[in-house]
């Protein structure tokens, strides 16, 4: 089913769903039924996964060379899906990403999720490569997520890349894009940023997923400007609990968002990360009974593939 008509169906009660990392390369299956068996009670209506783009490693000859060896950080995606889908009932999310694909594998990828029947996907332009100082498109591959974005709406209509294709048969995919209450770091200023985003609803868009975010005033004030600006679709809010003192500085640096000065400085006073976790479920707990009672879709949770943090929180939601 579609992410609309899940939204559609709850009748404006707010539903619960999760984002889950595949396991690294060589790794089996088996934590993400773990993390998926734990979220299971809160019946989400959907799964996302997230797809990691190729990265690099160094490999030494005998003669003291080194080559260059791309590899996929985090394979799977799709299959996981398929997984997923089949053992839980559950529809899951893939994450659709420039980075990493030729628009003929992109076409390839969504012909493969045609095929078992998964309805959704997520289109992100996806992060810059370890070590890249910016974002490089693969040769071949989409540079903007824009771009990305015109290729499932394009096959939605039945339009493949080559155009010999006779009675192309139409997909019928529910297509969300990424939206950023505090702005994409990547931007000049919030009014940029939002008339990319207002573009790809008009593309063809029809659901919002957040950035992660800490003040909920923030995600309010996106929302209210969506609908002012003729932007009716869906929007999830993207949410995280703090877990450890360093992500006072590491989630600031990855994911460019502001840390409310309160909940900075309750961090800091906390001994040990035990403590610190008992802060961020406590935060967080406040921050989505504010979000239910403004009349947010969904509750989308970054599980990071650990699921106990976010099952502490939606218990006492529920």
């Amino acid at each position: 089913m579609k992410i609309v008509d899940h939204i559609k169906n709850a009748n404006g009660k707010t539903l619960f769903s999760f984002e889950l990392l595949p396991p690294a390369k060589g790794q089996g299956i088996e934590s993400i039924f773990k993390t998926m068996d734990e979220l299971m009670e809160f019946n989400p209506p959907f799964i996302d996964v997230t797809y990691h783009r190729e990265d690099y490693l160094y490999k030494q000859h005998a003669s003291g060379l080194l080559e260059r060896v791309a590899y996929r950080k985090r394979p799977g995606t799709v299959a996981i899906c398929a997984a997923i889908m089949n053992k839980y009932k559950v529809d899951a999310v893939p994450h659709l990403i420039c980075g990493g694909f030729t628009k003929e594998e992109t076409e390839n990828a969504l012909i493969d999720l045609n095929f078992l029947g998964i309805d959704n996907v997520l289109v992100l332009r996806g992060d810059a490569r370890k070590g890249d100082p910016d974002f490089v498109p693969t040769p071949g591959g989409h540079a903007y997520a824009t771009d990305l974005l015109q290729q499932v709406v394009d096959m939605n209509s039945g339009k493949y890349l080559h155009e010999d294709i006779e009675s192309s048969a139409k997909t019928d995919f529910c297509i969300g894009v990424a939206g950023y209450p505090e702005k994409h770091f990547e931007s000049p200023n919030f009014n940029t940023d939002f008339k990319w985003l207002k573009k790809k609803v008009e593309m063809g868009a029809e659901f919002i997923v957040t950035q992660m975010f800490f003040n909920v005033e923030k995600y309010k004030e996106f929302v209210t400007k969506c609908r002012d600006n003729g932007i009716h679709v869906p929007i999830i809010p993207g949410l995280k609990p703090m877990t450890t003192k360093r992500q006072l500085i590491t989630l600031p640096k990855i994911f460019h968002l502001d840390i409310p000065e309160e909940l900075s400085e309750a961090v800091e006073h906390c001994k040990t990360n035990a403590d610190v976790r008992q802060v961020g479920e406590e935060w967080l707990v406040e921050q989505c009974k504010e979000l239910i009672k403004f009349g947010a879709p969904v509750l989308h949770f970054y599980t990071m593939s650990n699921p106990g943090p976010t099952k502490k929180i939606v218990q006492r939601l529920v």
